[in-house]
């Protein structure tokens, strides 16, 4: 097998729009590339999106497809995403720290793990952990 040269981590997503701007508008990622927009019920958006910071990438999909979207997210469905955990590596936990409470987020401070590096883990709007690593 030749050598693999990445890996994107995919997530399904309750809403693209709010994803997006939890992402763009927080993290800092852009949009590198997305599928067409469609006009939904749900509004306006695209169904996938590639998104980069950096030498980081994360891809989104949305679960529903255009107009099935619930009104809510289903608990059970979405619990499960507690599961996952993308971890990401930065130069300076505290900075990141510093400057996602002075965007809004409300989050435990970073903290040294018993296995050494400082860590601070933060929850996108669908469950997922972000844990980011110094």
């Amino acid at each position: 097998m030749p050598p693999m040269t990445g890996a994107i981590a995919l997530f399904q997503v309750f809403d693209m729009p709010n994803a997006i701007a939890f992402y763009c508008d927080i993290l800092g990622f852009e949009i590198y590339r997305h599928s067409p927009f469609v006009e939904t019920a749900e509004g306006r958006f695209f169904h996938w999106a590639w998104l980069r910071n950096g030498p980081v990438e994360l891809m989104l999909n949305t679960a529903f497809d255009a107009n099935e979207r619930p009104p809510a997210p289903d608990a059970a469905r979405w619990s499960g995403h507690r599961d996952v955990s993308l971890s990401l590596g930065c130069a300076d936990v505290d900075a990141v720290y510093a400057e996602l409470v002075a965007k809004g987020l409300e989050m435990s401070p970073p903290r040294t793990s018993p296995h050494g590096p400082r860590e601070l883990s933060v929850h996108d709007p669908d469950g997922y952990e972000l844990c980011f690593r110094s």
